[in-house]
């Protein structure tokens, strides 16, 4: 399998695959379970071995057990992942305790050559650190302290770095111990099925590619508000917030996905290239053009700092320097216990040159894909009243991506992860997009725009609307479904 276009289908060889931080949060609301999806799929290599690996001892039979008590309860579907799938995957777990550090490794170089006799000495190892960031550093080096860096994969999950500094003492780390071609940094963003089909429905399109410039374009909006808050990961997110944790990341890869030019070719290294090569061209952020925001009740969550400063909402103005897009803002919208949750990204056209509209304030064509779920695709478009009425009316026309034949989506995690164990690096960051992506944010970083209230429950600060003049957030106007 592979996201570039016309790629074929690639099977993974014999797999040790070790997960640190194998009984934390995030292993077990979406890397197992993404796991699991690719044994669903029956996308998993016919040889392999998971070792969860953690500081506590315990027998592989206990961490089997918490597995699949994760699965029930996070895994796809709505009653967790069957219970087939499960008993599948169990007897291909292992768990190595007493932690893992570059003086002392535990029990895990003794599972990982367990494992080894078991699927075969040539077998892949794949290094998935679902872990805070902060320790990133210390594994890095103990992976290559004892000697599991050569012919291995690595994994880091966002955010890579919490500053251009750290993200620039982590990434010499890590370039120094790994080769490029073997670091995956995760952002499942990149993962979904509607993002992958930003490139393919505009470049397998004529009737798409011919409008997707500066010429036809007057706004792109990429909007992501959710109405979850952070209590169940409050110690994190006062760590990062808004800005760190999906603007660097997520908003913007995506917003390089939409802009990119023509790769050079369909392979894996050329669309990636091409995603890195417009982040190169993004312009730094102007605080002005940005809108920080707080909701209220944010500094009375458990394991939140006393008068945190940390931004819940982020709206930006982005600008692309590009031939393509210059003069076309980018605007990008996030934000936590918002009005509605919505993941969209949705071009705004210019009113044709002789169009019988005559209304300022009518709703502009647009044309939006829903990054949520399976994926969607809607073309707002005018059209006449039917009747004796004259008057012109929106109306919309709806693709929806899991309808299409043979559709079988799977989860972000599990597409990524799918990747990882073939190579594919096509929808992961590189070294040099993150650092451009660090870049843009630099200045926001260092001037911080006031730090505005907003209630639960609402869109978040009223100056976040002038961020989207003239149009003004479109979804909250009804024009794309959620």
């Amino acid at each position: 399998m592979s996201n570039a276009l016309g790629a074929t289908t690639t099977s993974a060889g014999p797999t040790v695959f070790v997960v640190y931080g194998a009984t934390g949060d995030l292993a077990k609301r979406l890397v197992m379970p993404g796991f699991a999806a690719l044994a669903a799929a029956d996308l998993l290599p016919e040889k392999w071995v998971l070792i969860g690996s953690g500081r506590k001892a315990q027998p592989d039979d206990s961490y089997r057990d918490h597995v699949r008590k994760g699965l029930q309860e996070f895994g796809r579907g709505k009653n967790g992942v069957d219970d087939e799938v499960i008993e599948s995957i169990l007897p291909g777990l292992r768990f190595a305790g007493g932690g893992f550090t570059a003086e002392d490794p535990g029990e895990l170089l003794d599972a990982i050559a367990a494992a080894k006799q078991e699927v075969g000495d040539d077998a892949q190892v794949v290094h998935y650190l679902a872990l805070p960031p902060s320790t990133f550093q210390g594994y890095t080096e103990a992976i290559a302290a004892h000697g599991l860096a050569e012919g291995s994969r690595v994994v880091y999950e966002k955010p890579y770095g919490t500053s251009p500094e750290s993200f620039e003492e982590l990434d010499q780390l890590v370039q120094s111990v790994f080769d490029e071609q073997q670091v995956f940094r995760i952002d499942h963003f990149l993962g979904k099925e509607a993002t992958q089909q930003l490139h393919v429905l505009r470049f397998a399109n004529r009737m798409i590619e011919q409008l997707w410039s500066n010429e036809h374009v007057a706004q792109v909006q990429i909007d992501v508000p959710e109405v979850l808050g952070v209590d169940d990961r409050a110690t994190f997110y006062d760590e990062t917030g808004a800005t760190l944790d999906m603007l660097v990341t997520h908003l913007l890869q995506v917003a390089a996905e939409v802009a990119l030019d023509p790769p050079t070719d369909w392979t894996s290294d050329a669309l990636a290239q091409a995603r890195e090569n417009v982040l190169a061209k993004f312009r730094p952020l102007d605080p002005t053009e940005v809108v920080l925001g707080q909701g209220t009740g944010y500094q009375e969550i458990k394991d939140v700092r006393e008068g945190s400063t940390t931004d819940t909402f982020v709206a930006a103005k982005v600008w692309v320097d590009t031939p393509r897009w210059e003069g076309v803002p980018f605007v990008l919208r996030t934000g936590k216990k918002l009005a509605e949750s919505h993941q969209h990204v949705t071009l705004v056209f210019k009113r044709p040159l002789n169009s019988p509209q005559h209304d300022d304030d009518a709703v502009p064509e647009t044309l939006t894909f829903i990054l949520s779920g399976n994926g969607s695709v809607e073309a707002g478009v005018t059209a006449r009243r039917p009747g004796v009425s004259d008057d012109l009316v929106p109306g919309k026309l709806y693709l929806d991506l899991a309808a299409l034949p043979n559709a079988e989506p799977l989860p972000p995690y599990a597409a990524l992860l799918r990747d990882v164990l073939i190579g594919d690096r096509a929808l992961f960051t590189t070294s040099a997009g993150l650092r451009d992506a660090w870049r843009v944010a630099c200045p926001l970083l260092a001037e911080r725009p006031e730090l505005l209230p907003y209630e639960p429950g609402s869109w978040g600060p009223e100056a976040a609307e002038e961020i989207a003049a003239p149009f003004g957030w479109l979804t909250e106007r009804g024009q794309s479904r959620s």
